[in-house]
């Protein structure tokens, strides 16, 4: 059927609106941490891999971390072993972190590779372990109630140093790196590291023009519930000063600061659960997240 006469000047105009961005961000990196209902979602799933393969047919490299915690849990469940946490930190003992490797860099990773390559792209799968990319140690939890003392959870790490080598080469050849957040110790001993931080350090590593987060929320909102965004590190601070960001939104906004005060030139903490939310945070002038950059 013909567009009506408003549909088409509608989608003409979000059309040309799409124009200097892409322009803007030719060859320019973009690290996506994929998460939350976007990963669970049939039709969120579909639309984040054709938004990503979209973003690299018109000149952008992207490159996706993923999560995969539901699906971590699930398994667990299956085999009898319930997950334990200890500060929103998942604790890893060996049995654990043989599921998490398994799930991470196995079903999630190659679900996504698959989805990605199915709307045209070409996506590789890697994990931290892959060419030793992402180097990791231990992560000692300080002690919640015991000042000075520290909680050893296991095989969740830190990182120390990534390599960008690896998705360099990928990018060369057009292809779309899919990263899951494993990292490797000098002893060879595997990490379960956050996600957040394995896409944190990697956009400061590559020197990234974006790092976009995918949440299940709309954002980082104010008293009233609106949306804030363009937020610097001063206003940062005095939003966590007055209580207006609490709980689980301040670790994940600090490091998306972290990231723009070494490098990125801006992060973006954005709604996972509004389909093609990736597309228009890039491509449009209102976006539907949260922008930090680092200064005014």
């Amino acid at each position: 059927m013909p567009l009506s006469a408003s549909t088409a000047k509608e989608k003409a105009t979000i059309l040309s609106e799409a124009l200097p961005y892409i322009r803007r961000f030719q060859d320019k990196t973009i690290v996506i941490k994929y998460g939350g209902n976007a990963m669970t979602e049939e039709h969120l799933k579909q639309g984040f891999a054709k938004d990503v393969v979209l973003l690299k047919l018109v000149g952008m490299n992207p490159v996706v971390v993923h999560g995969g915690g539901p699906q971590i849990n699930d398994l667990l469940k299956r085999v009898g072993k319930q997950g334990e946490f200890i500060q929103g930190m998942r604790v890893t003992d060996r049995e654990t972190m043989d599921i998490v490797e398994m799930v991470l860099g196995g079903s999630v990773n190659k679900e996504i590779v698959n989805l990605i390559n199915q709307h045209g792209g070409k996506a590789v799968g890697l994990t931290g372990k892959d060419g030793g990319f992402i180097r990791a140690k231990k992560l000692m939890v300080k002690h919640a109630e015991k000042a000075g003392e520290y909680i050893d959870i296991g095989q969740v790490g830190e990182v120390t140093h990534i390599d960008p080598t690896l998705v360099a080469l990928l990018d060369t050849q057009d292809f779309i790196p899919v990263i899951a957040p494993i990292g490797v110790g000098e002893d060879g001993e595997a990490y379960n590291i956050n996600a957040d931080l394995v896409a944190g350090k990697l956009a400061e590593t590559l020197k990234a023009e974006k790092l976009i987060l995918l949440t299940n929320t709309t954002g980082v909102l104010d008293k009233e519930g609106k949306l804030l965004t363009g937020l610097t590190a001063a206003k940062v601070d005095a939003l966590i000063e007055d209580g207006t960001i609490s709980g689980g939104m301040i670790p994940k906004i600090s490091m998306a600061l972290e990231a723009v005060k070494n490098g990125v030139k801006s992060s973006h903490i954005i709604d996972g659960r509004v389909e093609h939310a990736l597309l228009l945070e890039i491509l449009t002038d209102e976006g539907v997240g949260t922008l930090i950059r680092a200064n005014d």
